[in-house]
């Protein structure tokens, strides 16, 4: 559990459509919108696909509902760094703290801004080098909003989550009413070998909906959040999943599977030009840049928080100067500088596609056992009364743990050097660990 000086030192100041606009938010981003091809190719099929969107979608909710009862116990900054510690100790607390801030935070960031310095390039008709110059300073710009008091960050994500509605609707109003093509019948076998399986659709989903999970990590900053964080966990990610598969139905009803296939990340572009002209495209752009930026502001607003946790429990190298909080702002404002600097590394060096898959690995490897978590919790305390329950236990969580090892065996089998190179990245954390304890004994 955080000490009492994390807990009164940061501000509880978010309310609900703060959480909420951070779990809709940080989830729908740039996955929607660069997705579609790789999990049609994936699926064969567009009506395996519009499954593999709906699956990921409910195997997200169970997560959630789950996820949902032990964040109401713990309702403390650190989100899946705090869960794991209190059901499995202090080495898998920092693993997992760790893992999110060595791998999953930063490659996920970078993942989006690379996939949105992709749409700038071709929104303003820039060369190609520009490319990850336009992340980098998409981040950075975000960063320093961030570093100023949080409901400044929250005002934004609140603003940018209503401009999702933009693009969300306009896709699926003009799919559903405008589209000739058979959304459930086509077949990409028909054109060419398909590649990958409908695991590895899922998998492509479910990096479109990962993200829910971040507004837990400002648990030590909402009003409430026995009540409110389950509440807006449960909902945003249902909006979210309505959203996903009525979006994914709009464009297979309009756009051909084999078009869509040919297309490749340019598929909504193309959508967006196709249905509305130059204008009206280069507006359904704006809008989509603008989800991506609210993507990009809950994740950067949440990941330094899991630093700032670690570092303020002496856990991490250079813990004093992670730990520091601006007096003004209550900010920690060197955490937010070192996700930053390592995520623009990685979009650098690193392929946006190869991101987003090593992001879910490592990810789902933590879920899993936070999920199982929920059992234990329950005979421990037995007798004691809480805050939220999780609907239909034990079949929610069982279909979440059976969702996840669905995710991690598909992942070895699909990228066994991308998981092994994750692991090693997780196992570096074991000796940090053991050399702060000594630190700190």
């Amino acid at each position: 559990m955080q000490d009492a000086k994390q807990e009164t030192t940061l501000n509880r100041s978010l309310g609900f459509w703060s959480a909420l606009s951070l779990v809709v938010g940080t989830v729908i981003g740039s996955g929607i919108f660069f997705k579609q091809s790789s999990v049609l190719d994936s699926a064969g099929s567009t009506g395996m696909a519009l499954l593999a969107w709906l699956l990921g979608g409910l195997i997200t909710l169970t997560a959630g509902l789950t996820i949902a009862e032990v964040g109401a116990q713990m309702p403390h900054t650190g989100g899946l760094y705090v869960y794991m510690e209190q059901i499995y100790g202090k080495l898998w607390g920092f693993l997992s703290g760790w893992m999110q801030i060595a791998v999953y935070g930063p490659a996920i960031i970078a993942s989006i801004a690379a996939y949105l310095g992709i749409l700038l390039v071709g929104f303003f008709n820039l060369n190609g080098s520009w490319q990850a110059p336009l992340a980098i300073i998409v981040i950075v710009l975000i960063g320093i909003l961030n570093m100023f008091e949080n409901r400044w960050g929250a005002a934004f994500q609140i603003a940018t989550t209503l401009g999702k509605l933009l693009p969300i609707g306009a896709i699926i109003i003009f799919g559903l009413f405008f589209g000739n093509q058979d959304a459930f019948g086509q077949s990409l076998h028909t054109v060419t070998q398909s590649t990958g399986s409908f695991g590895v659709a899922v998998l492509a989903t479910l990096f479109a909906y990962d993200g829910w999970i971040l507004v837990a990590n400002l648990g030590g900053e909402i009003k409430n959040p026995q009540k409110l964080l389950p509440q807006a966990i449960i909902l945003g990610i249902s909006l979210v999943l309505i959203a996903y598969t009525l979006v994914s139905y709009g464009i297979l009803h309009f756009i051909p599977a084999a078009t869509i296939h040919k297309l490749g990340q340019q598929t909504t572009v193309y959508f967006a030009n196709a249905a509305f002209g130059t204008i009206g495209g280069r507006l359904l752009n704006i809008g989509i840049i603008v989800s991506m930026v609210g993507c990009l502001n809950g994740k950067i607003m949440t990941f330094p928080r899991i630093v700032y946790a670690m570092a303020e429990r002496n856990q991490l190298p250079f813990s004093k100067q992670l730990s520091y909080l601006n007096k003004k702002s209550h900010e920690p404002i060197i955490a937010t500088l070192v996700i930053l600097a390592y995520a623009s590394i990685m979009i650098l060096f690193f392929n946006p596609d190869r991101l987003s898959d090593l992001c879910i690995f490592t990810v789902y490897c933590f879920y899993v056992a936070t999920f199982i978590g929920v059992f234990l919790l329950r005979k421990r305390r037995q007798g004691h009364a809480r805050p939220f329950s999780t609907p239909g236990f034990p079949v929610t969580p069982l279909v979440a743990i059976l969702g996840a090892l669905f995710v991690i065996v598909s992942e070895i089998g699909s990228d066994l050097p991308g998981v092994l190179l994750s692991l090693v990245i997780v196992a570096v954390g074991i000796p940090v660990y053991y050399w702060k304890q000594r630190q700190n004994a």
